[in-house]
């Protein structure tokens, strides 16, 4: 079986890996290169801004609606407004030293109506520059890169002075449904803006290796929302939408070798750090210090384990599967202990633990639900700050 490390602590050089197999076949991220090279992993920013946002969320879950005739549309016009095409500029140097530029484009979202904005890691990328243009053509070339999520592939933005601006409603990906009817949108092919699709939700946990198309850029994603609808270059970091007109999922990657398979990042883990960029202007990744393995079945059978999902803190290593000095060691979390829920919310149902901990931020206390031999416990572990690589 394989062995997953779900959270990173720097001293211990730990990597996040996929907790499953990951999917085999070979998946792009979705950003569209205008011109160049391009490159996969981003940096992290963590630049403190001063600008007070407002968090907006629906606070109801939309997930149980379903499109009736003429809503696509509706629903299509009204988030349009909350989306926004991305572009990019990167100085590059070829094999003989001499410099140039490359363009890239791809898709945000509209977090506040003062101008944050949520798209991938992987859009902006050792961009030199960044320009955000809105669904009627305005242009912002001001723009900072705020925050990076170490653990995934997600950045925000800051247009500097913008105000006015349509923010989208987040909704809930921890109730999402296999079959539930959703809609992308985004800048496909970098020319067609908010470009709209639509399909279903066709698996949900999913694990796949996603690559920038050279072969050499390469990284692990969990936790996938898969959907038919038709995702394209240059979608990425555009929103995946239910039936309410909530943001579920940010569309991240589509396969080069199967028809109507894309994967989305579910919404719900990226709250954390956007509740700190409410209350503070700067936003870090909370973290918990564990290897997991994430239980399927046919893990619990080989391990032997009580129960059917979770997470089990294991490590086949020579290293504890607690990492030493993490909010999980300080709360006394033990190696082979499964967590099966967080706060209440059942891990591998709603999503894997690493997820569930990302609807947090540094300094919060979750109650994890705990099976210590055969035995279920409860432990409160106040998060901490991930620590830069």
């Amino acid at each position: 079986m394989e062995e997953t490390k779900q959270e990173i602590n720097k001293d211990e050089k730990e990597i996040k890996r996929s907790s499953a197999n990951p999917l085999l076949i070979c998946l792009v991220v979705v950003s569209l290169l205008l011109g160049g090279a391009g490159f996969y992993f981003g940096f992290l920013a963590y630049n403190k801004v001063s600008t007070p946002i407002t968090f907006l969320n629906s606070g109801t879950d939309g997930n149980s609606a379903n499109f009736v005739e003429g809503s696509i549309a509706d629903i299509a016009d009204k988030v349009s407004e909350s989306v926004v095409s991305i572009v990019t500029s990167t100085k590059t140097r070829d094999f003989f030293g001499q410099s140039y530029s490359s363009s890239a484009a791809g898709t945000g979202i509209i977090l506040t109506e003062d101008g944050y904005i949520l798209t991938n890691k992987h859009v902006i990328s050792d961009a030199t520059t960044v320009y955000v243009v809105l669904d009627d053509g305005t242009t912002y070339e001001k723009v900072e890169i705020v925050a990076t999520d170490p653990l995934n592939d997600v950045a925000f933005l800051k247009i500097k002075d913008a105000s006015g601006l349509k923010a989208a409603t987040l909704g809930d990906s921890k109730t999402l449904s296999v079959g539930q009817q959703v809609i992308a949108i985004g800048n496909a092919l970098g020319q067609y803006q908010n470009t709209v699709t639509s399909g279903i939700i066709s698996g949900l946990g999913r694990s796949i290796e996603a690559s920038d198309g050279t072969g050499y850029n390469t990284e692990t994603l969990s936790d996938m929302i898969q959907t038919d609808a038709a995702i394209n270059s240059g979608n990425s970091g555009g929103p995946l939408v239910n039936a309410a007109g909530e943001v579920i999922g940010i569309n991240t990657a589509t396969s080069s070798s199967a028809e109507n398979m894309g994967f989305a990042i579910p919404i719900s883990s990226v709250k954390g750090m956007l509740k700190q960029l409410v209350e503070k202007g700067e936003a870090s990744r909370a973290y918990l210090g564990v290897y997991t393995v994430e239980i399927t079945p046919e893990v619990a059978k080989a391990y032997d384990l009580p129960v059917s999902a979770g997470a089990y803190l294991y490590s086949s290593s020579a290293y504890s599967a607690i990492v030493s000095g993490s909010p999980a060691s300080k709360a006394g979390l033990k190696d082979k202990d499964i967590v099966t829920a967080v706060n209440g919310v059942k891990v591998g149902v709603a999503g894997t633990l690493s997820d569930l901990i990302g609807e947090y931020k540094p300094g919060d206390t979750v109650q994890l639900t705990v099976v210590r031999e055969g035995k279920e416990t409860a432990v409160n572990v106040t998060l901490e700050g991930y620590k830069n690589l």
